[in-house]
């Protein structure tokens, strides 16, 4: 019969997360994406490398939210057991406070193992694979980036000014400035031109106009009546180079032990791992391996709810401030990753006063509530 009380209320904890973790990913999940429009309208990346980027955002959105969604989970479900007087059924078959408590901490695990196998290795995958289609992509949506009195410079090295567009789709009065390398630069001037699109490229059909180039020993002017420019050879200005957050774990914990044996470390084409990186490797590790035991402490914090019944003095207050604590640990979570630093101990060692200040909770109330 025990076992039947506790599936009902791991059931309902289950439910209860699901659905709010799914309603909260995709709720943030079209507000971020209404963001991630700068990629079409500004880097000129089409809707396909828009619509996977976005895509792959939502592993990382469900697992931001997967220690919150469960201490609401399981606060909100022994609140509501409570309230319904449901509770009850537990103390009338004999279940101990402590083996409730131990109970939730034991099924907190399942979500721990979730958020581990997330922020591990689905995560890191996910936002590499997103990253890949803007490393993979070329500027294909430039009609919508070329904007009358407006300096487009979505690309690199690449700086674009028109006048006015006609009804005819001719471009009028254009500048275009190339810089190449060192103090070398390219400009062309052309009184009217089109865009086409040939062979999956864009091109800049200019009409009567000068190619300037420039550099510091001297400048050559060259007039042509048509000239062909060839957009798609440019490459965003949008981030191309994998961020920490998108290497694997693996490569991670290496850049980790290397650091710590020599602490020389090591470079490769696409990570490096030197003095300037180890703490934002330190502080990746952390967020992805340490914080998701966050969620063992947020369940221990919820089901101290049944410390006290509704019956007794002070319930709502102490309901409140049972959920700031586990607010105030959750925000610390998220907050502690910032504290580490490979060079300074003391710092590094206060991540860990949650999970002592829990332990020790833990073992006061056993001490305390023998029953």
């Amino acid at each position: 019969m025990k076992k039947l009380i506790f599936r009902n209320i791991f059931k309902d904890i289950t439910y209860f997360f699901i659905i709010t973790s799914l309603s909260l990913t995709l709720i943030v999940w079209v507000i971020q994406s209404v963001n991630y429009l700068d990629f079409v309208s500004e880097d000129g990346h089409s809707m396909k490398v828009y619509f996977m980027y976005s895509l792959l955002s939502l592993p990382k959105i469900f697992n931001r939210l997967i220690l919150f969604v469960f201490f609401i989970s399981v606060f909100f479900t022994i609140s509501k057991y409570e309230e319904n007087n449901e509770i009850l059924i537990f103390w009338s078959y004999g279940i101990k406070k402590t083996e409730f408590i131990n109970k939730i901490i034991k099924f907190s695990f399942l979500f721990l193992i979730i958020s581990l196998f997330f922020s591990a290795l689905v995560v890191p995958k996910t936002q590499d694979l997103a990253k890949s289609y803007i490393r993979d992509s070329n500027i294909d949506y430039f009609p919508s980036l070329i904007k009358t009195q407006h300096f487009n410079d979505a690309a690199n090295n690449l700086t674009i000014f028109v006048e006015k567009k006609d009804n005819q789709g001719f471009i009028k009065n254009i500048f275009i400035k190339e810089n190449l390398d060192g103090s070398k630069s390219k400009i062309i001037t052309a009184k009217k031109g089109i865009l086409v699109k040939k062979n999956q490229s864009f091109y800049l059909i200019l009409y009567n106009g000068r190619l300037i180039n420039v550099d510091s020993n001297n400048t050559n002017i060259i007039k042509f009546e048509k000239s062909e420019f060839n957009l798609s050879r440019y490459d965003t200005k949008s981030t191309v180079f994998p961020k920490i957050q998108e290497t694997n774990s693996a490569k991670l914990i290496e850049c980790f032990n290397s650091f710590l044996n020599n602490q020389k470390g090591f470079s490769e084409r696409l990570f490096k791992c030197n003095k300037e990186s180890i703490n934002p490797v330190i502080q990746e590790i952390y967020k992805r391996l340490v914080i998701p035991f966050y969620i063992i402490l947020s369940a221990f914090v919820a089901s101290c709810l049944i410390i006290k019944s509704k019956t007794q003095f002070n319930f709502f207050k102490f309901k409140i401030v049972i959920f700031l604590i586990g607010f105030m640990l959750i925000a610390f979570s998220e907050g502690s990753s910032n504290i580490l630093s490979f060079y300074n101990f003391n710092k590094s060692i206060f991540t860990l006063l949650p999970f002592l200040i829990s332990i020790i909770s833990y073992f006061i109330f056993i001490k305390l509530k023998k029953i």
